[in-house]
């Protein structure tokens, strides 16, 4: 242990990902890295090749026969609940009559290896009587054809807004979904214990469900299954609630066999039968004055949910809670369209709805800049929320920023003379034109399910003075254990080095919620914090009795313990704590306060506080082939104060990035029997870092104190940044409209590759 008395505050610091040395030797250990023992066994899924129909015959004689393979699972080996839904039981591990889309698993082969299992799940026979399926969501609404009932917000009165505006503009538009694309495939594996007792490695974002689901469908109380997770390799939503399918079938076969058995699907198999970020098809009429700013706003929006619920539900919801994005609406109505169709069950991503209800009003606002041919920073400007207005569920606005953060912006980035010169370039050049924008983001943070908003952890304190903790988060390259290692350091005043993580594993804490909405480092790193202050309370007051002082005098500091005017090392604290019978291990709780929403009036205070930020995007479009680069991009972002600049830059970084990815090159395509064609790397397009531009600046709001009591005065940093690539979408639209002339409203369809450019270039429409 170093004693040396340095300085060990660890907040604000730039230390490095935790495990940035194991990733980059590749020495980080996944679970497919895991050695398995001898007697191993390995499951392939036999899956549908028709979207819709009813089964007739499932033939698996050739498959059992297959050699190496010792069974073959299908519903009737399921003894509790086939399902494996998190919210509505209406998701079935293996279907029983009934196939609901292109992909979906039949029955599952263990065999003695990945290759055989894989091999004898071809030789099914499967005898199917079609139905014409569903697959577009117009036709859904059409049929009301939902996964959950239709859900309304209002706020104000839109038709006496509409009466008061001055101009009324309709559009309709379309919004592609996106593959996660973690580098890290769906896996679990599953050990059969003693009496019945299983230990679950699982690839999730959310351990606990995948107990529970695991529990409900092989029947056994929770507390015989251990599920345990070192790290993902990438989850971005995906990983939340379909990766307890994989471990029920993993556990059904190890309990079944009585051997380890792992289950891990290809990168093809991952991408045809996981769900996508939702697409939405939305209809919007906005009302506004001369001025441009809004008085009344009626959208209808409208999403591909696929074949179950899945988290549909609150995924819509969050795309209604964020239809205003930055801007105060007066007079709001909208109608959330949860569709039911026939392709893969679509799940949480990245901003989690949120995204798609802020594309809208983005795009409303662009449809107002170009019919008063202004500036669309102009309108957004107009449009802000001032502090303490209320939105449209009424939850007060508190804490906003943005007027301050976009003045900071424009000013960083040049943005007006830059816009002037893009004008000029566009005038002088035939077929590349440029184009800039700048968009604000204002995202809620909290789950919406309120009781979801809370976290626990368990620290050790050894006798050497070292430290374990353990949290109920995940980590999946975010940075998550970086930070909770930096707070739980900064707490005991040692050495960051001192503090060491174990693996996420539902045994040490119950009951946790999932790794997602933004919350990790919000809801584990104070779950943390109460441990680690429980247990320097006990030390404290043990050793002020000890010493004969108050506990006003102990101080810890620099590795030390002061006690009055004599100084110890912690690790000579410790042992004289642990000498003195004082407990030195304790486990931390938090629950999120002022939380609170009304799901029947939808109305309240879904949110503890709101993360802000906003970019300025520059493109150039060769308008012959579609084709679009992004020149520059200027970021600045409101974190609050940082736990570490380094990893929240990088997500700020990576989170853009990938927004830029969805909104202009990742493009899902179905065949017309609902299979997925757009299934690998070399027809499904993300962004790399070629695709970061050569000048790429991103800085840190400095946030005054109107942050709410968040750990260390924080902010989140995982999802908001994606929105912040609407400015490149946005950007593009620019320099299309330098090609096509001030006239009508584009119709730029997302994703906008090179087809969308073309067409948005050929079709403009004209004002409705």
């Amino acid at each position: 242990m170093n004693k040396e008395a340095k300085t060990v505050s660890t907040m604000g610091k730039q230390i490095e990902h935790e495990s940035a040395h194991l990733h980059v030797s590749g020495n980080a250990q996944y679970i497919d890295d895991m050695a398995l023992p001898v007697n191993a066994l390995h499951v392939a899924l036999g899956v549908s090749s028709v979207a819709r129909g009813k089964i007739l015959e499932l033939d698996l004689c050739k498959v059992k026969e297959y050699p190496g393979v010792v069974t073959v699972l299908t519903s009737a080996d399921i003894p509790g609940e086939n399902n494996f839904g998190c919210a509505v039981k209406d998701d079935p591990i293996f279907p029983e009559s009934q196939i609901d889309f292109y992909g979906q698993p039949l029955f599952a082969v263990v065999a003695s290896s990945h290759l055989i299992a894989k091999q004898a799940a071809k030789l099914a026979r499967v005898q199917v009587e079609e139905e014409i399926p569903i697959f577009d969501i117009r036709e859904a609404i059409e049929k009301s054809n939902f996964v959950l009932p239709p859900v309304a917000m209002e706020k104000g009165n839109v038709e006496e807004g509409f009466a008061s505006a001055t101009h009324r503009l309709k559009n309709s538009i379309k919004l592609g979904g996106q593959e996660h694309f973690y580098l890290e495939g769906n896996i679990a594996y599953a050990i059969p214990m003693e009496d019945g007792e299983l230990t679950i490695y699982s690839s999730s974002q959310h351990p606990s469900e995948v107990q529970h689901l695991v529990s409900h469908a092989l029947n056994l109380p929770a507390a015989m299954i251990r599920v345990e997770c070192k790290r993902l390799g990438g989850g971005f939503g995906g990983k939340e609630s379909q990766p307890a399918w994989f471990a029920i079938i993993a556990a059904l076969a190890a309990k079944k066999t009585k051997f380890p058995v792992k289950l891990r699907i290809d990168r093809e198999m991952d991408m045809t039968i996981t769900g996508k970020r939702h697409d939405f098809e939305m209809d919007y009429e906005v009302g506004f004055d001369a001025t441009g700013k809004i008085l009344s706003f009626d959208v209808m929006m409208a999403s591909r949910c696929g074949f179950s619920a899945d988290l549909s539900g609150p995924v819509n919801d969050r795309a209604l809670f964020h239809l205003d994005n930055c801007y105060f609406i007066p007079n709001l109505r909208a109608i959330s369209y949860r569709c039911k169709t026939n392709t893969v069950s679509n799940t949480a991503f990245r901003g989690f709805g949120g995204p798609q209800g802020m594309y809208c009003i983005e795009y409303a606002i662009e449809d107002i800049a170009d019919f008063l041919k202004v500036d669309p920073l102009e309108i957004r400007k107009k449009n802000f929320y001032q502090k303490n207005m209320l939105t449209h569920f009424d939850m007060p606005v508190e804490d906003i920023i943005i007027d301050d953060l976009v003045s900071q912006l424009v000013a960083s980035s040049q943005y007006v003379e830059r816009r002037q010169k893009i004008e000029k370039f566009n005038q002088h050049n035939k077929h590349f034109k440029r184009g800039i924008s700048l968009t604000p983001v204002k995202f809620g943070i909290s789950f919406t399910a309120t009781h979801f908003n809370q976290a626990g952890a368990l620290i050790h304190i050894y006798t050497d003075g070292s430290i374990l903790v353990n949290h109920g988060g995940l980590e999946m390259g975010q940075g998550l254990n970086t930070k909770i290692r930096q707070i739980v350091a900064n707490e005991f005043q040692v050495d960051f080095s001192v503090v060491k993580m174990s693996a996420t594993d539902t045994s040490k804490i119950p009951n946790t919620s999932a790794t997602a909405a933004s919350s990790g480092t919000d809801l584990n790193g104070m779950a943390s914090q109460n441990a680690a202050q429980i247990l320097i309370t006990r030390m404290k007051e043990f050793l002020a009795n000890k010493y004969q002082l108050s506990v006003s005098d102990i101080v810890l500091k620099n590795n030390q313990v002061h006690l009055g005017d004599q100084t110890i090392s912690f690790e000579k604290a410790v042992q004289e704590c642990y000498v003195g019978r004082i407990s030195l291990s304790a486990t931390g709780f938090y629950a999120t306060p002022k939380i609170h929403y009304d799901s029947k009036t939808r109305k309240g205070r879904p949110f503890f506080y709101f993360s802000y930020g906003a970019a300025v995007s520059e493109v150039v479009v060769d308008t012959l082939t579609g084709e679009m680069k992004l020149l520059q991009v200027d970021i600045l972002h409101d974190v609050g104060q940082s736990i570490n600049p380094a990893i929240d830059k990088g997500q700020i970084e990576g989170g853009f990035l990938q927004g830029l990815g969805w909104l202009t090159s990742e493009e899902l395509w179905w065949n017309p029997k609902g299979k997925l064609m757009t299934n690998s790397p070399s027809t499904y397009k993300i962004p790399t870092a070629f695709d970061w531009p050569k000048e790429g600046k991103i800085n840190l709001y400095a946030s005054s104190g109107n942050i709410e009591n968040t750990i260390y005065k924080s902010k989140a940093v995982g999802e908001p940044p994606l929105m912040l690539a609407f400015s490149a979408f946005h950007a593009i639209k620019h320099a299309i409209r330098g090609q096509v002339g001030q006239e009508g409203i584009l119709h730029l369809v997302a994703p906008a590759t090179p087809e969308s450019i073309l067409n948005a270039l050929n079709t403009p429409f004209g004002l409705v």
